[in-house]
């Protein structure tokens, strides 16, 4: 069965700095072919679109379009801080194996 991704606490709070609140941007997250690993994620701000799935919290918001959301079944979507730098992060089930900067998956 397939489960939206969840999206963190974290995440949401991190968009809500980076995007105003008239805004009607978002955080998109998709699934395009390519990279190391045969996929790869690509993280953006965008607005919707129509055939988006909206992940929404307060106002703030995450699409995702219909031809990544059974790539994204039960993820999570979460912000990190590291030494290295801050990015948003995915953590998928469905993905067995990944590269090393965690962009590129296979499934």
């Amino acid at each position: 069965m397939q489960l939206p991704p969840k999206v963190t606490d974290r995440a949401f709070e991190r968009l809500a700095q980076i995007i105003p609140e008239s805004s009607d941007k978002g955080l998109r997250v998709a699934v395009e072919g390519g990279g190391c690993s045969g996929f790869q994620y690509n993280i953006d701000l965008d607005t919707k679109h129509e055939d988006d799935l909206i992940l929404e919290k307060e106002g703030t918001k995450v699409f995702i379009d219909n031809t990544s959301l059974p790539f994204l079944s039960n993820a999570t979507i979460d912000f990190s801080e590291e030494l290295i730098g801050a990015r948003f992060t995915i953590d998928n089930p469905n993905a067995s194996s990944s590269c090393g900067c965690g962009t590129s998956f296979s499934i």
